[in-house]
């Protein structure tokens, strides 16, 4: 069992006694003792750790952890203080200072304070091996990440979900409470996010429906 110390706890415990997860822990247990993983061990479940069940406000759903060397710290797209920003993140700082006039640029890249502000920042495949982009794919993440977006889609209170490029569009069928906004882009990637993510001012759409329904808007800065 992991110990999330909040809400996630109860709404996850059934998810850890599932036959695909014993499978993919004991896959884990030894992809952690024989190859070099990220994250840690101890961050995998940091996203839902930072942003308890009830407390989110809007979901961001990444990929795969980064995998170069002290990047990946169980949040999409945040890497640690003192790590360069990556691309990806680099171009969704340009879109928050196109969006909502909030600069971001030449800080640092730890979204930790999203995290703690409501945002939870979840990857679909939340581990790697070391320089191998994708390498944990099909291990059994995919069934746990769905689960949790079905678990969020259950909750009346409303979020917003922001879903860019494929991997994270492919969860949208998973939404179906009217409650929620879905907001779709491509993905922030240099290779994409010419084709419709610059511009797409997810952010202020984020904020605005929010403070429709009366919650406080994100403070999209990382100070």
């Amino acid at each position: 069992m992991v110990n999330f110390g909040n809400d996630w706890g109860e709404l996850l415990k059934d998810e850890f006694t599932k036959d695909y997860y014993l499978s993919l822990r004991q896959t884990l247990i030894n992809e952690y003792r024989t190859q070099r993983i990220f994250p840690n061990m101890y961050d995998i479940y940091n996203a839902m750790k930072l942003t308890s069940y009830n407390d989110v406000k809007c979901v961001i759903i990444g990929q795969d952890p980064y995998h170069g060397e002290g990047q990946a710290h169980g949040l999409s797209f945040s890497v640690r203080k003192g790590i360069a920003p990556p691309p990806s993140l680099v171009n969704i700082f340009k879109e928050i200072r196109d969006d909502v006039g909030i600069d971001n640029l030449g800080k640092h890249g730890e979204l930790t304070k999203w995290a703690e502000s409501g945002v939870l920042l979840l990857n679909s495949v939340l581990t790697v091996r070391a320089n191998q982009a994708r390498s944990h794919r099909g291990l059994g993440w995919e069934n746990f990440t769905t689960d949790v977006i079905k678990l969020l889609d259950k909750r009346e209170k409303p979020m917003v979900f922001m879903l860019w490029g494929g991997d994270a569009k492919a969860k949208q069928q998973f939404i179906t409470n009217r409650n929620h906004l879905i907001l779709k882009a491509a993905h922030p990637s240099p290779l994409s996010a010419y084709n419709g993510f610059f511009g797409c001012k997810h952010f202020s759409k984020a904020n605005n429906f929010l403070t429709q329904h009366g919650f406080e808007p994100i403070d999209w800065s990382i100070d």
